[in-house]
């Protein structure tokens, strides 16, 4: 099965989608708090179960897959057919969405991974010597936050696919000009000989 532009949007597409969904759905599930238990000396923290850990770890692995295959997908010689970065990066247009796709994708990551990680750190250490602690989680938001921009970064990289397709028709176009042009000086290079030889 052949790799073509539209197959490739599709996947960036639905690994985005898939990364929003996990990441929004990892802000609902996520407990508002834990409850405190007295101990001595010490409060233990229990918390609700809490599978907002999990969701944000998919969130993440799909934004990830996600911003590779948009990354690969710009510069897979599609029919065969290569065009030099170079080429692509000279399209204004295309270098603004190409940044633009490559910043979101690390601003969603960093906006998933800070809260997973800070959950998944409360969730293990529930023993506080401080018996005044409230048994907080990770802050508020910030899944769900982590979750559009993801979203917002896998549209980038499809508006930017859109534009590399546009650049490799515009290059193939010039190519296939100038291929054109010079095979009509050669003949007409050739025309010339023929009879300048024929006088």
């Amino acid at each position: 099965m052949a790799v073509t532009i539209k197959r490739a949007a599709l996947i960036v597409a639905s690994l985005g989608v898939l990364s929003f969904i996990f990441g929004v759905i990892a802000e609902n599930k996520k407990p508002a708090a834990g409850t405190p238990i007295s101990g001595k000396d010490v409060v233990i923290c229990k918390y609700p179960s809490d599978p907002s850990v999990v969701l944000g770890c998919l969130s993440v692995a799909f934004l990830i897959l996600s911003t590779l295959t948009g990354y690969w997908s710009l510069f897979y010689p599609y029919k065969g057919k290569s065009v030099p970065q170079s080429v692509l990066f000279q399209n204004t247009s295309f270098f603004v969405f190409f940044n633009i796709a490559l910043f979101t994708g690390g601003l969603a990551a960093t906006l998933l991974l800070w809260p997973t990680i800070t959950e998944h750190l409360h969730l293990i250490r529930n023993v506080h010597h401080n018996l005044s602690t409230e048994c907080p989680t990770a802050k508020t938001g910030l899944l769900g936050g982590g979750a559009f921009v993801s979203l917002d970064s896998a549209l980038f990289w499809l508006v930017s696919l859109m534009l590399a397709d546009n650049a490799r028709e515009d290059h193939f176009d010039e190519v296939e000009k100038d291929r054109k042009v010079e095979h009509a000086q050669v003949l007409a290079s050739a025309e010339y000989h023929v009879k300048g030889g024929a006088v």
